[in-house]
């Protein structure tokens, strides 16, 4: 199935500022979320930011914060957002089904949140260039495991041009400088 603009969300998990540093390849994880992010305020796809422990971990990363300006953030204590009291709801009321996600790290945060979005009923499409562990081989295991688990692994790209679906359009011409 193709990603519905119309019917997804986007949900950055943690890209924060005391993490990052620690984190396999932070910078394309949190460019290519910043990229989402942008894409998504152009193309009224609600987008949401969560942040475990802001007090030890620090906020998210400016990055993620310049180009959030239209997402709605929340902090959590759980590792899952789906377990933080009142995300499911914040998430259900944008009335979409299919959840872009990306973050740190696939392992811990991205998986459990993956695993109690599943568990919900919504379609999770985990965004593998934009997420993230301290080791290669965690953010590995993590993505195979969220595979067979039924969540659809996705680049950036594709969820960029799936949200388009066509070329020639105002949209496909704006988002451009995103793609290129």
């Amino acid at each position: 199935m193709l990603i519905a603009r119309e019917n997804s969300l986007l949900l950055i998990v943690d890209i924060q500022e005391k993490l990052a540093p620690a984190i396999h390849d932070a910078d394309t994880v949190a460019a290519n979320s910043a990229r989402l992010l942008r894409a998504s305020a152009q193309l009224a796809v609600p987008a949401f930011v969560s942040e475990q422990y802001v007090r030890g971990l620090g906020p998210s990363l400016a990055a993620i914060r310049e180009a959030a300006g239209h997402a709605c953030f929340f902090e959590k204590m759980h590792f899952s957002c789906a377990a933080e009291p009142g995300a499911l709801d914040l998430l259900r009321a944008a009335n979409r089904r299919q959840i872009i996600l990306t973050g740190t790290e696939t392992h811990i945060c991205v998986l459990q949140t993956a695993c109690g979005l599943l568990e919900a009923g919504f379609q999770v499409f985990l965004v593998a260039d934009a997420s993230s562990s301290r080791t290669p081989a965690s953010r590995a295991a993590a993505v195979e495991r969220l595979r067979t688990l039924g969540a659809q692994v996705v680049t950036t790209e594709m969820v960029l041009f799936e949200w388009l679906h066509r070329a020639g359009t105002d949209e496909f011409r704006a988002l451009l400088p995103l793609i290129k």
